[in-house]
């Protein structure tokens, strides 16, 4: 692991793409227990407003899910050896010095009566839907952070509101998708029936064999995929059957144990979200998830790669294969077995959240490649956490993942973690997190990354978004995951929300952002790339200008569930294409425009009458 270790450290600040040894060849099976499971409940609900209280002082009351989780167990330690503990040569431990832009929107989020307030939320065209544990949703104005409706998750689902909520746009779709666990072995999701999230929802109540902790969603092709800790349970829930409305959607739900020995205890993977287009039919969805070499056995350093495809049809089938163990320079990801990890003033610590990558694994399929981008918390040093991340990447000819760039991003002491990670359509990266000292309460910041930036580091000044004040001292809990999302209408605004500490209580804080363009290194609105879109009689007009590369481009039509229908490659003039699609035949609906190369990218939707 030594030797290896240091070639990949070389190569990385090389500057150079790398490539590694594929420790367990792709497409083994994982046997596992197949179970169909069809509602418990059905309801088409309408959302009840209500009073949120944004000043209570109320005592949260501490979420019982931790009961459920079980620290994990590591054989070995930094002191067994430095390949057991965080490699300094993919430590970033400078401040970038691009200067990034400002955030765009900022304002407070929801309050809530739980610890962790676990804040989830997305942006859609118009809307940005917010939900806290315990369990208030609100309805913003994205341009102006104007709340227009306050509900509650419970009167959205149906059903008991037990915590964990989850918020995803299906941007496909134009639906809001709203998630939580509702009681005992309960799963609750409720699709929109428009595209107002304050309207009405179609929603089901699955019920689980056991306890599902700690649920993580994603959007892909042909359902809505989610995990939970523990032994896995990966769920595939029947996305067209959901949108339809239809009473019967089924779930189908496979059991594995993979990685054996994963510390026995808190571990999940994480199933791919899909932003950009969506995969093409028939698509496995890929579940990632590290191993960490402290565990003992044969575990390694490393990034998991699996797979689960479903066929629905009359008797629905699953099944899981592992795709790729994709070494990693050398981390330790252990924690303190009562969850004390992060120091803030005073004397109360607080969750690192340690054992799981951090939601979401954002998916994002390119012209010759597949993205997939994951953080995860580290240890540093006795009193230092931060966070490892990565670029994953898949030849689309051969299948075939690869770790593409890696890095710790740690510029100084203080400690940083409940990362979330995205991409844009330029290829840039985002990393938004907390962060905290013993001098410092609980803040929210990010940084991020041009595409043509040395791999492995972290560009941009960091930016702090809100200034922590006081303690958090009711319990050590910290919202166990924040969510970074993409906004749907340009593919490059950064929307997040994350909690943090506000007046010896926690408080939850939404704000977006863009990452500079690679071409302009300033982000001035009237040079960024544009794309649009439309019909004219049996065309589609594709009209692009301020393309970031004056060079070959792939112009692609897809329908809206990722089949693609046409594409051609054509060469930028003065930075701009101008060109149409014929739509001769093509049925009505809604369709997927994307331009773009290994290096950029742009997707708008058009209509075809």
């Amino acid at each position: 692991m030594k030797k290896i270790t240091f070639l990949f450290s070389a190569l990385l600040f090389g500057g150079g793409v790398f490539a590694q040894d594929v420790l367990e060849s792709s497409g083994i099976p994982i046997e596992g227990k197949t179970e169909v499971l069809t509602a418990t409940r059905f309801k088409i609900t309408t959302p009840v407003a209500i009073v949120v209280d944004e000043n209570s002082k109320e005592i949260k009351k501490e979420s019982k899910d931790r009961e459920k989780r079980v620290p994990q167990k590591f054989v070995f330690s930094s002191e067994d050896g430095i390949q057991y503990g965080e490699d300094p040569a993919v430590r970033q431990t400078t401040m970038g010095t691009r200067q990034a832009a400002a955030t765009i929107t900022n304002w407070a989020g929801l309050p809530g009566n739980s610890d962790p307030l676990d804040p989830t939320g997305a942006p859609g065209l118009t809307k940005y839907v917010q939900a806290v544990n315990a369990t208030p949703f609100r309805v913003y104005d994205k341009a102006t952070g104007t709340a227009s409706f306050s509900g509650n998750v419970g009167t959205i689902t149906g059903s008991a509101a037990d915590g964990d909520p989850i918020v995803l746009y299906d941007k496909y779709a134009d639906r809001w998708f709203i998630a939580q666990l509702g009681g005992n072995n309960d799963i609750a999701i409720a699709v929109s029936k428009t595209n107002d999230p304050a309207g009405q929802y179609y929603s089901w109540q699955f019920t689980a064999s056991t306890f599902p902790d700690y649920i993580k969603f994603s959007i892909w092709e042909n359902g809505y995929y989610m995990t939970s800790n523990g032994t896995a349970f990966i769920y595939c829930f029947e996305r067209d059957a959901m949108l339809a409305g239809n009473s019967a959607a089924r779930a189908i739900v496979k059991t594995f144990t993979e990685p054996t020995g994963a510390g026995a205890g808190f571990w999940l993977p994480l199933p791919a979200d899909a932003d950009g287009v969506l995969p093409p039919s028939g698509s496995r969805c890929p579940m990632f998830g590290y191993t960490d070499n402290g565990w003992g056995g044969s575990n390694v350093d490393a990034v998991k790669v699996w797979s689960m495809g479903v066929t629905w049809g009359t008797t629905p089938a699953a099944t899981i294969t592992l795709d790729a163990t994709l070494p990693t320079a050398a981390f330790d990801a252990s924690y303190n077995s009562q969850w004390n990890d992060i120091t803030q003033p005073g004397s109360q610590k607080l969750d690192g959240l340690g054992g799981v990558c951090m939601y979401r694994s954002q998916w994002r399929k390119w012209t010759t490649y597949n993205s997939v981008v994951l953080n995860w918390a580290v240890k540093i040093s006795s009193t230092q956490r931060s966070i490892r991340w990565c670029e994953l990447r898949q030849n689309q000819s051969t299948g075939v993942w690869s770790l593409y760039q890696e890095g710790t991003y740690a510029p100084d002491a203080t400690n940083r973690w409940c990362g979330s990670i995205a991409m844009d359509d330029n290829g840039s990266i985002a990393l938004c997190y907390a962060k905290a000292s013993s001098t410092l309460s609980a803040s929210l910041a990010y940084t991020g990354r041009i595409a043509s930036d040395p791999l492995g580091t972290m560009s941009l000044t960091e930016t702090v978004v809100t200034t922590g004040s006081g303690s958090i001292t009711s319990s050590n809990r910290f919202g166990d995951y924040s969510h970074t999302a993409i906004d749907p209408v340009d593919q490059l605004t950064f929307w997040h929300t994350g909690m943090y500490a506000t007046n010896n209580t926690s408080g939850t804080r939404i704000y977006s952002f863009k990452i500079p363009a690679p071409s302009v290194g300033i982000e001035k609105a009237e040079n960024q790339p544009d794309l649009k879109a439309y019909q004219s009689e049996n065309v589609i007009n594709v009209k692009a200008k301020n393309l970031p590369y004056n060079e070959e481009y792939v112009v692609d039509l897809f329908d809206i569930n990722g089949k693609q229908i046409s594409g051609k490659k054509m060469n930028a003039a003065l930075n701009s294409i101008d060109t149409t699609i014929d739509v001769t035949g093509l049925s009505k609906g809604t369709y997927l425009v994307r331009i773009g190369n290994v290096k950029f990218q742009r997707v708008v939707k058009v209509i075809v009458n």
